[in-house]
């Protein structure tokens, strides 16, 4: 146990008041509450804390009880689990009564509740993850969870095998934490358990498995996490339209994101691993059950025209008025990652990526014009109400994106044939 190690003088959540009171308020009377999971761990790697869980002896009913005698609002978001979320000066602390699991099927867990610190740190995924800190920031580590931190090492908690039977979403959540705090190779025992028992995954709700993709995509640089994904045949599975086409062009995405400073995106980076078919990536937002504005996003970008890195600006500003700006964007982002990625060694790539750093740098910049007639202009200019008007609007702002959008409202009235 690493009682030496603490966490007082990287977290400065840890002086506030609030969380500081209650977990007095938690530990009085022969109980005790840690601060627990993802917040101690993060404040060990120097990461940005967003959440602070809390663990405790005492039963649910109880810590509603004294949180709200001390003056704090909660909430029972998951009281039957165990779990009540505590409003401490304006944070929302998810406090959880320690734990044993009775039973799993894969999927949930039957809870019972206890007061063994060792069996709740058993029942956690990973070592890193199951680390506690006291009010005063002194670190508990049942499972040695501080030392797999400092060799940026990855290792389910006991056996491997069992941790993912008792949830299959373990397997990628394996990947997701490789990819945010592992480094070198992952963890042999956790990778062969997660190659044997990949078929489990199926058992999991679509919601939960894009959850764990999207977060994963969203690590600094996911690359060697795609790469044992797909050697432990994990990837075919959850994202079989990957198969075929590949991970490699990630590297080079991360790498421009890198150079240009560009924003890690998680959607971006899914469209660099999928081919750009339309049919298949609308099976793949049925599939995974993507948000309306994921789903269209990827709808946009897989039905988007091919952009040569010659286009001119002209012709980019005519697609971009009649499509979808932000698919020209992503389709241009990762055709300039492709060839920055090949030209060290080729000077065409080279000259590509000059092209496409040129058009990207105009579509980011792009405003959509305003046509400058509406129906009411040609009425009053002397055709009469019917189809006419419909049709001649229509050429009328053909005519004026031809002209790069510099035909202004009297120019274009100049052409209204009343007949």
């Amino acid at each position: 146990m690493s009682e030496a190690v603490s966490i007082a003088g990287r977290a400065p959540w840890l002086r506030e008041p609030g969380l500081q009171s209650l977990l007095v308020v938690l530990s009085a009377e022969g109980e005790e509450a840690r601060i627990a999971g993802g917040a101690v761990r993060n404040a060990l790697l120097g990461e940005p804390v967003a959440d602070v869980d809390v663990a405790t002896t005492t039963l649910p009913q109880e810590t509603v009880r004294r949180a709200e005698a001390a003056g704090f609002r909660t909430v029972p978001t998951g009281i039957e689990h165990g779990t009540v979320t505590v409003l401490a000066q304006g944070r929302p602390i998810e406090v959880t009564t320690l734990r044993a699991d009775v039973e799993t099927d894969g999927r949930r867990a039957t809870v019972r509740f206890g007061r063994d610190w060792q069996a709740d740190a058993g029942r956690r995924d990973f070592t890193i993850n199951a680390l506690y800190a006291k009010a005063d920031g002194t670190v508990v580590d049942l499972v040695g969870g501080v030392a797999d931190i400092g060799e940026k090492r990855l290792c389910f908690i006991g056996d491997a095998e069992a941790r993912i039977r008792e949830d299959y979403l373990r397997i990628l959540r394996f990947f997701r934490f490789f990819a945010w705090y592992g480094a070198g190779r992952p963890d042999a025992e956790g990778l062969k358990a997660c190659a044997r028992l990949k078929d489990g995954l199926a058992r999991l709700s679509a919601e939960r498995v894009w959850n764990e993709l999207r977060k994963m995509l969203s690590a600094p640089d996911p690359s060697r996490a795609l790469l044992w994904m797909r050697q432990a045949g994990v990837l075919s599975v959850v994202l079989p339209e990957s198969a075929n086409w590949g991970i490699d062009s990630i590297h080079g995405l991360v790498a421009a994101e890198r150079d240009l400073g560009w924003k890690a995106d998680p959607l971006l980076r899914l469209e660099a691993m999928v081919p750009p078919d339309p049919a298949r990536m609308e099976a793949l937002a049925d599939r995974l059950k993507l948000s309306t504005a994921e789903r269209l996003r990827l709808r946009h970008w897989a039905s988007g025209l091919p952009l040569a890195p010659e286009l001119t600006e002209t012709a980019l500003a005519r697609m971009l008025y009649r499509g979808d700006p932000k698919a020209a964007v992503d389709q241009l982002r990762l055709r300039l990652a492709g060839a920055r990625a090949k030209a060290a060694a080729d000077d065409a790539a080279l000259i590509q990526a000059g092209g496409f750093f040129k058009l990207l740098r105009f579509a980011e910049g792009w405003e959509k014009p305003a046509f400058p007639l509406k129906g009411a202009d040609l009425l009053q200019a002397g055709l009469s109400a019917g189809p006419q008007v419909g049709e001649t609007l229509a050429r009328l702002e053909e005519e004026w994106i031809e002209s790069g959008f510099r035909l202004d409202r009297d120019a274009l009235l100049g052409r209204v044939t009343t007949g």
